[in-house]
């Protein structure tokens, strides 16, 4: 039964791009009260299905399901791909390993496409706090960064040669960015999801 509940929560996040709160949880699997509610969300948890943010609301955790990892495949001389299964992973975890602090972005223009992020791209990007006046140990010579920067936003590399601080595309056709008076990195990328 609990799979029936959890299905019916996935199928509402899936269009509604949002997880319910505890009234439309009510609504989906029958509930007549919210406190039915708070110990299937209770049981979620313990499962690893359902989480809470800082804030208390409802995000999915392991809800998306396992996909399973089949192993290696050659990008250059093709061989044989071996179909045995090594093991599952679970894409938001693999993706998103501290939900509390990692937002997407969509990518726009081309300045990263030879770091292979191309426009209409999803970036996942860590929060981090880094000011130029109190730089953090997070921010590390080669790190793609979102940053503002004079005061517009943009991704970038980030580069610390020999103290001086700038960024860097990666893109030819685009020249590196001196912060004249303002360079603040809210996040650090660490993944690019690209549907074909």
């Amino acid at each position: 039964m609990i799979n029936d509940y959890k299905n019916k929560i996935l199928i509402f996040y899936r269009k509604h791009k949002r997880m319910p709160v505890y009234t439309e949880i009510m609504k989906l699997v029958g509930f007549k009260s919210k406190n039915a509610v708070a110990k299937l969300i209770d049981k979620l948890i313990v499962e690893g299905v359902l989480d809470k943010d800082s804030s208390g609301h409802l995000i999915p955790n392991k809800l998306m399901g396992q996909v399973p990892f089949l192993g290696l495949v050659e990008a250059g001389i093709p061989s044989e791909a071996d179909a045995e299964l090594l093991d599952t992973i679970d894409i938001g975890d693999y993706l998103i390993p501290n939900q509390d602090s990692t937002y997407l972005l969509r990518v726009k223009g081309d300045s990263m496409i030879e770091a292979g992020i191309q426009a209409g791209d999803m970036v996942v990007a860590e929060k981090i706090n880094f000011a130029n006046q109190g730089q953090t140990k997070e921010v590390k010579d080669g790190d793609i960064v979102i940053a503002l920067i004079d005061g517009g936003w943009t991704m970038k590399y980030f580069r610390n040669r020999k103290g001086k601080i700038y960024l860097e595309p990666a893109n030819k056709d685009y020249e590196n960015i001196y912060p004249e008076t303002q360079l603040e990195i809210a996040a650090i990328v660490k993944g690019v999801i690209r549907k074909y």
